[in-house]
């Protein structure tokens, strides 16, 4: 039987409409994900740029419900800790009914985190000392193609890294060595809504010319 959409209407999609269309997907379906799928989606994460090309990254793929359980509770308390982000200043070009409207989505992914079908834990060998100001260079351009492939494959996904704040007590969870930091976990499912743009400013609002201020 098929799950999720038919993955032939996404074939040869457009590089830069998979960009445009990549919308955090914070609903997703309890429906399987066929691992050739899964299968992709890493081989696009492995050719993302990282430091040295040293390749250091680990991706860790985790569909075992008592794992995803026992996150779920640190990735709550996360959000209890980060709570101002409801009533943080409004995003440039969005109204308040539009940011309320995505805080009750990050509030029902928060409580449905571990309802999500896989989760991509995204990686890092950094070594005996602590991580540098620049390591996450060399695994999070592994996230945005992990997310892009999900979005041309049809697959919802969202890039979350809020279970930082108890990044030990999640590491142990996930049982990774001493030397290998997560640096993010991306759930993936299929959506519950259609995919649609992405809510961003214009170029011509964010963009200088050769010296800061130069609009010229």
């Amino acid at each position: 039987m098929r799950h999720g959409p038919d993955l032939s209407q996404h074939d040869g999609m457009d590089v830069f409409e998979v960009m445009q269309t990549a919308r955090a997907m914070r609903k997703l379906k309890p429906d399987p994900v066929p691992e050739e799928l899964i299968d992709r989606i890493l081989e696009a994460a492995v050719c993302a740029p990282n430091g040295g090309n040293q390749q250091k990254w680990w991706f860790l793929v985790v569909t075992d419900p008592t794992i995803k359980e026992q996150v779920q509770p640190y990735y709550a308390a996360a959000l209890q800790e980060a709570h101002s982000y409801a009533y943080a200043s409004l995003p440039p070009g969005t109204t308040r009914a539009q940011h309320d409207r995505q805080f009750s989505e990050v509030t029902h992914l928060t409580e449905h985190f571990h309802e999500a079908p896989v989760w991509i834990v995204l990686c890092l060998d950094v070594g005996e000392g602590e991580p540098s100001f620049s390591s996450g260079a060399s695994i999070y351009p592994a996230a945005q193609n992990v997310i892009l492939a999900a979005r041309a494959l049809g697959l919802g996904a969202t890039f979350t890294n809020r279970h930082l704040r108890y990044a030990k007590e999640v590491d142990a969870v996930f049982a990774l060595p001493p030397t290998v930091r997560s640096y993010a976990i991306i759930p993936i499912g299929w959506p519950d809504k259609p995919f649609g743009k992405v809510r961003r400013q214009p170029v011509e609002t964010v963009t200088y010319r050769n010296t800061w201020g130069n609009r010229a």
